[in-house]
């Protein structure tokens, strides 16, 4: 693509359609952006209508985030893919994008930002150097406008600090940016709170300056969260004088007008408590002197600050510094005074415990947003969470007066409840809300509370305040209430009495019915927490046989649950199906035909539009604990499926709904798997489409893919013989991918397993000429390890002296140095134990069966040694040990495979092509060489006496004398 003015046209025109209403006009424009983004100078004409001020805003801010997203795909460089950024054009864009970011309005910079984050993250600082030094050069400027850009990169490329493990090459990263960044953004603090002080009466000069600062102190965060860099602890005077004096001045004219959105000047103190959180939390030793200020400022801030929505972060952070206070013993005195502690109570958790009309109508208008604040422990941090953790940070040094304490109040609320529940239910759900506080000492997210306080009886509390909210005739009435009461439930499902799900099962399957999105939804996920549960004995808690009353009225209950309204696409409610249906197994059964056309029916609807991958997957997993449910006994049931899924997975294949093709192919797999004999017509038209290159470029489609040729392979057939080649080919560009190469030894594995050997004889020495070419151009530890289980392999199926004929037949003595370079030496790194006894079965063979291996061989030198290797393979743990610089791309490569995502449900059956364990294997490698020895008497054994290390004799003379053989 030229940079000129047609193209960069072009390039506006279909970003525009991409902004348009019309589905098939915006899904071509995507799909040529898409079809172009490798061409030359892509990005460059992005960034250039970024630039132009000729074009519309909307389309440069559409060109921004289309870069950016661009940048996100495709900067990293990635073994085995090609790279979609020319290097010129990398260039360039490392020289242009920060002076253009920088002269961008402030809706551009931050996509712009983002994108020079993205590119930071792969290039900085060893293919970036100057970024550092660009951006301390730009912040010298004086323009608040490029400085506040500048910062906004600076914390942009930095934050991942925050989150990064710890690892000498990230030290040294971080050196790097303080050596040059810390003194210029000190200067910078400094030079801005002048600032401040002289224009303390100009609202506009003061929301530019403090811009500046909030991302100075969020810079500053980011800085510190690994360790204490010696400049800060050198300057921490300085920087915390400044935190004090923004903590306790106002700047009332900063504060936004609207309730429910935090102003600069609240979004700066937040930050700055933040900061001080993690010095307390980290630094405590360090940070000492400057505590007990800081702490004051803190509780005086606390105490102003109004229930307001604008104010939420600024005291959950203000909190959750109180919290790091008070969890560190050595703080204990600022607490010990019962006055203290009776004030936090009064005048910091309850308050910001109670139930508040915002929170009620964020509770009805946006529940997705309650729920996962509420339990799914969101990033967002709540006042309510905020109070907990210091409650919790109280108890541990305080529990029986904090229990106490908070008792009283407890005991109050529920009181003024029992006067008028319509008017009080506010009190009642603090109350709950701080009991579970108090209560829970301990928790998973599997398993709930594991552990709780002795003075606090969890049990008459749930008796006395819970069950009656579940009890209610009314499923829609005290809403709140009814959520907070399934909610204890679920928390505290561990430590409550086996005796109480018999009565609270039904009950939640009544309240699915409620009309409230929260309600139905924490019903729904209680259900499913509760079927996981375990007894003593290990068995389930809830048994299939159990849930015989109830069980069509739950699976009826929970798809009508998905009629409410928003809760069409509730990922709780189609987890807790996929549990139901789990935990009935074959009961299901008799309304399987009725289940399975309404999972049908949801799967047309959400392939229109995918957008909610939870939800999408439980789906999908639902659909194969129907399948494998009913076909347990009978898998001629497939067909029901077949019949009713084959519609909607062809219309995903057609539209190319990406997000769903991955579990389209596990699901065709499973069935096809569960077939008998040759492949099903209804089969046999796809298979010619699986072998299309381009639904192999899509790394999430690979594993499924693989799967799915592989079943083809097993049913056999005459349309797959005829067709070898491409299925080769498919295993030729599998192999020579470092990422893929495993699917490429599973995919021949099955081939040589089903295919007639006289089909595949033709095609052999080219496949073992193309692994060891591999070997040669890109040998990782992984790869060895796959094909020593694939050489193995080769000797159990075909024959130890086929695997030698070939590699001979590609050149002589090849097979020496394959046992000399790669058994001798590798053959400790296999894992798994399955490979390992493949390996073990291998290698009997080669010693046993290979005439290269006899006394008069050509090979036999190597003969002892490898059977050391073997006894080591026995006996000697797993060696994992990576060669230096080795950094191959693993399967689990999240970033890169996330496309994929395995369906439990789904699982392969795996031929089980060798019975027994590595114990089998002992035995076996007894039994062959006794019968060897018995050939060539007096030989062998003499052969292992003198050559074996005497750790391994000892082994091999067990393996003898349990096998009840000898040696001649």
């Amino acid at each position: 693509m030229e940079l000129n003015a047609d193209n960069l046209q072009a390039l506006s025109n279909y970003l525009q359609q991409t902004l348009g209403h019309e589905a098939l006009a915006r899904r071509t424009a995507e799909k040529y952006l898409e079809s172009v983004e490798g061409n030359k100078n892509y990005a460059l004409l992005l960034l250039m209508l970024v630039n132009s001020n000729e074009a519309a805003m909307h389309i440069r801010t559409s060109a921004a985030i289309t870069f950016k997203n661009f940048v996100k795909r495709n900067w990293r460089v990635v073994d085995d893919l090609n790279d979609r950024i020319h290097q010129e054009d990398r260039d360039l864009i490392r020289t242009q994008i920060v002076e253009l970011m920088l002269n961008s309005p402030e809706a551009l910079q931050k996509q712009l930002s983002d994108a020079i984050s993205i590119i930071g993250r792969e290039d900085f600082p060893n293919k970036w150097p100057t970024l550092i030094s660009d951006m301390v050069t730009k912040l010298q400027s004086g323009n608040f406008h490029i400085i506040n850009g500048v910062l906004r990169t600076a914390h942009s490329v930095f934050r991942r600090y925050r989150h990064e493990f710890k690892c000498d090459e990230l030290w040294l990263e971080i050196k790097f940016v303080l050596d040059q960044f810390a003194q210029p953004l000190t200067s910078l603090f400094n030079e801005t709170m002048n600032l401040v002080k002289e224009h303390s009466g100009s609202q506009e000069v003061l929301r530019i300056l403090f811009s500046s600062l909030v991302f100075i102190c969020k810079i500053f965060y980011s800085l510190n969260a690994q360790d204490l860099p010696e400049f800060f602890e050198d300057n921490m005077k300085c920087w915390m004088e400044h935190f004090h004096t923004l903590l306790t001045t106002d700047h009332n004219m900063l504060s936004n007008q609207a309730e429910d959105e935090a102003g600069l000047i609240e979004q700066c103190k937040s930050q700055i408590c933040d900061n001080i959180a993690m010095y307390a939390q980290k630094y405590g030793e360090e940070f000492a002197p400057h505590l007990p200020v800081l702490v004051t400022d803190v509780w005086n801030l606390l105490v102003s600050c109004g229930k307001q929505l604008k104010y939420d972060l600024l005291v959950s952070n203000a909190i959750q510094f109180l919290a790091q206070v008070a969890d560190r013993p050595s703080n204990k005195h600022l607490f010990a005074d019962g006055n203290v502690i009776n004030s936090i109570c009064q005048s910091v958790i309850i308050p910001n415990m109670e139930f508040r009309d915002e929170d009620e109508e964020q509770f009805e208008d946006n529940p997705e947003e309650y729920i996962r604040r509420d339990i799914e422990g969101s990033d967002v941090d709540t006042r309510r969470r905020a109070a907990c953790d210091l409650v919790r940070a109280l108890i541990k040094q305080f529990e029986g007066p904090v229990i106490q304490n908070f008792s009283q109040y407890v005991e109050a609320m529920l009181v003024e409840y029992a006067k008028d529940p319509q008017a009080n239910w506010k009190c009642k759900d603090t109350a709950i809300y701080l009991v579970t506080t108090l209560a829970a000492k301990a928790k998973t997210q599997k398993h709930g509370i594991t552990q709780t306080s002795e003075l606090v009886n969890i049990v008459d509390f749930f008796k006395a305040n819970i069950l009656p909210e579940l009890d209610r005739d009314d499923v829609n009435a005290f809403p709140v209430l009814k959520s907070d009461a399934i909610k204890y439930t679920m928390t505290f499902r561990n430590m409550l009495p086996q005796d109480v799900w018999q009565q609270v099962i039904p009950k939640l399957i009544g309240l699915l019915r409620a009309e409230s999105y929260v309600v139905h939804s924490y019903s729904a996920h209680c259900i499913e927490r509760i079927f996981t549960l375990k007894a003593g004995n290990g068995l389930p808690l809830v048994t299939k046989e159990s849930l015989d009353s109830c069980a069509e009225t739950l699976l009826s209950n929970l798809f009508s649950a998905m009629t409410h309204k928003g809760s069409e696409e509730n990922e709780y409610i189609m987890k807790s199906i996929m549990r139901t249906m789990s935990l009935l197994q074959e009961k299901i059964i008799p309304v399987v035909q009725v289940v399975v056309s309404a999972l049908t029916e949801k799967l047309m609807l959400v392939a229109k539009n995918p957008s909610k991958p939870h939800f999408n997957h439980y789906l999908f997993e639902s659909i194969c604990i129907c399948i494998r449910n009913a076909c347990k006994t009978d898998n001629s049931r497939v067909s029901v499926f077949e019949e009713n899924l084959f519609p909607p997975f062809t219309e995903i294949l057609q539209q190319d709904v990406t997000e769903f093709i991955p579990y389209v192919f596990q699901i065709l797999s499973l069935m096809l798997e569960m077939h008998e004999g040759t492949i099903p017509e209804s089969y046999a038209g796809l298979y010619t489409f699986l072998l299309a290159p381009v639904l192999w470029e899509r790394m999430g489609n690979i594993p499924p893919l693989v799967r799915l040729l592989r079943a083809y392979v097993e049913k056999g057939g005459d349309q797959i013989l005829g067709k070898l080649e491409g299925l080769l080919g498919i295993f030729q560009k599998l192999i020579a991918s470092k990422t893929n190469d495993n699917h490429g030894f599973d995919l021949l594995s099955t081939i040589i397993q089903k295919v007639p050997q006289e089909q595949m004889s033709s095609y052999t020495k080219q496949i073992f000429m193309l692994l060891f070419q591999r070997l040669t151009s890109s040998k990782t530890t992984k790869f060895v390890k796959g094909l020593l289980t694939f050489f193995s392999f080769y000797c159990v199926m075909c024959g130890a002296q086929r695997l030698v004929d070939v590699v001979e037949s590609i050149q002589p003595k090849m097979f020496g140095m394959v046992i000399e370079r790669l058994y001798i030496l590798d053959v400790q790194k296999v894992s798994g134990c399955t490979q390992r006894k493949i390996c073990a079965l291998g290698l009997t063979k080669i010693l046993t069966e290979v005439k290269q291996m006899a006394p008069s061989g050509e090979f036999a030198h190597l003969w002892v040694q490898l059977l050391q290797a073997l006894i080591g393979l026995f006996e000697l743990p797993e060696d994992d040990e990576l060669p230096a610089g080795e950094h191959f791309i693993e399967v689990d490569d999240t970033e890169y495979s996330g496309a994929y995502s395995q369906l439990a449900f789904a699982g392969r059956k795996e031929n089980v092509l060798v019975e027994g364990d590595l114990q089998m294997a002992k035995h076996n490698l007894a039994k062959q060489l006794a019968a060897l020895s018995a050939s060539h008497p007096g030989h062998f054994s003499v052969t292992i006496q003198n050559g074996l290390q005497s750790d391994a004799l000892k082994f091999l003379q067990g393996y003898l004398a349990q096998a009840n053989c000898q040696l001649c």
